[in-house]
């Protein structure tokens, strides 16, 4: 794929569901090339001497070379399968240096989805320059985006925005896998989720699953949690859950015994847990079936 720049108009439609596309694009920087470019619009080129502000969020994947990105917050060097993260109203500038050049893949987008998205923990604490390192899912997936919003094929601009989810979803997936791929911790907990779907119904004894495995509880769960999201004990409850659900809808057993089945001596908590899981309580669940 060779240089390109789109730039796009969203329409009502497009901007009511919540994520759209603006401007999609590639460059292959040369040493000793002018940055940025002369093909932009007024609104996205800047004086590097003056730096810019966006109206939208941008995210730029670098894929080759190396540069560094200035903000308000501090100066961060650039590295192939470094991801720039622009957020709107922020003042930035960036470049590759000018005896390397880079080779850049940018998409930027607007909506009230962009901005739950952007103020969740992960995305907020995170500085303007993420080290993804060069990953096929990434690129394949700005590769779709741009072939979406090249060929303009109506309904372009929801695929785009559910492109944008996968992007963000990879981001935070592959900055999660950092300090687990290939050590022996990923192997334990990996193997605990297993075992916790094959014994849904009975009780774990998750520090006798840490001792087996010589490895310290305590270190266990926050190593859990870090990589699944929740701890243990959670995980378990929610896969109890969801078990329950199932029960409800497609067996005819009772709530008493549904709950004595999963291991709930009280089928009071095991309906207040329920509840405050899905929403809606088991009697609620059974009612809607036989209506």
């Amino acid at each position: 794929m060779e240089d390109f720049c789109k730039y796009v108009t969203p329409g009502q439609e497009d901007v009511n569901w919540g994520l759209s596309v603006n401007c999609v694009g590639q460059a292959f920087i040369e040493p000793g090339a002018i940055y940025p470019p002369r093909i932009h619009p007024s609104g996205y080129y800047f004086n590097f001497a003056r730096g810019r502000v966006l109206s939208e969020y941008q995210i730029n994947y670098i894929t080759e070379g190396e540069g560094f990105y200035e903000n308000n917050l501090g100066r961060y060097k650039i590295n192939p399968g470094s991801m720039l993260i622009s957020k709107p109203g922020i003042w930035h500038r960036y470049r590759p240096k000018k005896s390397v050049g880079w080779t850049e893949h940018y998409v930027g987008f607007n909506g009230h989805v962009a901005d739950g998205i952007f103020s969740q923990p992960w995305f907020r604490n995170q500085k303007a320059v993420i080290e993804i390192g060069n990953r096929e899912e990434i690129i394949d997936t700005y590769y779709k985006i741009f072939d979406y919003v090249t060929e303009e094929k109506p309904g372009f601009q929801q695929v785009s925005a559910g492109m944008l989810m996968k992007l963000f979803g990879f981001m935070v997936s592959i900055d999660k896998q950092k300090g687990f791929s290939g050590k022996r911790i990923e192997q334990i907990i990996q193997k605990a989720c297993f075992m916790i779907r094959e014994n849904v119904e009975s009780e774990i004894d998750f520090k006798d699953f840490a001792d087996c495995h010589n490895i310290g509880y305590s270190y266990f769960r926050k190593m859990f949690k870090k990589y699944t999201g929740i701890p243990p004990v959670q995980y378990h409850l929610d896969l109890k859950m969801l078990r329950a659900k199932e029960m409800l809808l497609f067996s005819d057993k009772i709530i008493k015994e549904i709950s004595y089945e999963l291991g709930f001596q009280s089928i009071y908590y095991f309906s207040r847990v329920f509840k405050s899981k899905l929403g809606v309580s088991p009697s609620e669940i059974r009612k809607a079936v036989k209506d």
